[in-house]
């Protein structure tokens, strides 16, 4: 079959490699969609420390069922399913608790981090565990059923939140995982959502997708946050980038007593106002992954509650993905989501 291999730092082949066997547990999926993740792109060029080469990436995907193992029940061959990004064992203990995106035996797809190496969907093919598997609903299509993912980790987030009617929310980051967090923050009854970004296209975007307000993220942004929260800051703030300047945008957002859940997760270490974490009361949580969201997710995807063509920028072949890697790495203006399709 053909894949995109990431044979070393910044440099993708696309060749010919073997097709994956699969357990008896597993399917094999024809791969007709996958989305190009943000840490897919960091990545690519090591800062992650989670993409060590050789190593096919890619873990938002859709596709059809070619194959089934002996032990699989309830799937059938052409069906059209999505998957958790999450591979995790049925017996951990976490997993019997409901966390199985805390699950110690977690594996994620695409990634190889060094303890383990599992292959991604920038492939022809891709074998997975059948109790990952998602049916994809009539009227939602492979492109979109290919965004599930993270919109998912948006739902997961807001869903660890304490949110109470007509609350305010900052959600620092209108990528692609911010933009799904605003609608999520949407349809959860928020009242005032504000967004932080850089860029203008995105805080425009953010707007058209449900966010009150766009906030430029300059040297006032502390400031225009309280002016439009009663002077008071937000009652919770979603940070959806991972660096040490957003987690205090962030934290700095939210009014004494506030939550802030962290999403973004770029840097390995950041700094902490402890004093003020400790003085003002405020609760910080991480939020991880996803736990459970997923049929959520397509429902809301299929009733247009949560708008995923609004972020997607580009459905391209497999075969120009390392095109549209570096331009997604350059930061080209006007990318969000880019799809590659074997």
């Amino acid at each position: 079959m053909k894949a995109l291999v990431l044979e070393d730092y910044n440099a993708f082949v696309y060749k010919d490699v073997p097709q994956p066997e699969y357990e008896p547990d597993e399917v094999l999926v024809q791969v007709k969609a996958c989305g190009i993740c943000g840490s897919d792109v960091h990545g690519m060029d090591g800062s992650s420390g989670r993409r060590i080469p050789p190593l096919i990436m890619g873990h938002e995907a859709s596709g059809e069922i070619v194959e089934v193992g002996s032990e699989v029940k309830n799937w059938s061959i052409g069906d059209r399913v999505t998957f958790d990004s999450t591979i995790y064992k049925l017996e951990d203990w976490y997993t019997r608790k409901g966390l199985y995106n805390l699950s110690e035996g977690r594996i994620v797809l695409g990634v190889s981090p060094g303890e383990y190496r599992r292959h991604g969907a920038f492939a022809e093919y891709i074998a997975v565990p059948h109790h990952v598997l998602y049916k994809i609903p009539e009227k939602v299509s492979f492109t979109q059923a290919a965004m599930v993912e993270p919109v998912a980790v948006a739902l997961h987030a807001v869903g660890l939140t304490p949110i109470s009617v007509n609350d305010s929310a900052v959600v620092v980051g209108a990528g692609m995982i911010g933009s799904f967090i605003v609608q999520a923050l949407r349809t959860a009854g928020c009242g005032k959502i504000i967004v932080v970004d850089l860029e203008l296209e995105r805080l425009e975007l953010a707007k058209k997708l449900g966010a009150d307000f766009g906030v430029r993220a300059d040297g006032n942004v502390l400031d225009n946050i309280k002016e439009l929260t009663h002077n008071r800051g937000a009652d919770v703030a979603f940070e959806a980038v991972g660096i040490d300047s957003t987690v205090q945008t962030a934290i700095g957002s939210v009014r004494r007593g506030g939550t802030v859940t962290l999403v973004g997760n770029l840097a390995p270490n950041v700094n902490l106002p402890l004093q003020k974490v400790v003085t003002q009361q405020l609760r910080l949580q991480g939020s991880c992954a996803i736990c459970g969201e997923y049929p959520a997710a397509l429902e809301m995807i299929e009733r247009g509650e949560i708008n995923v063509d609004a972020i997607l920028s580009a459905e391209v072949p497999l075969a120009d993905g390392a095109e549209w890697f570096q331009r997604l790495y350059n930061k080209e203006k006007g990318l969000v989501k880019v799809i590659l399709t074997p």
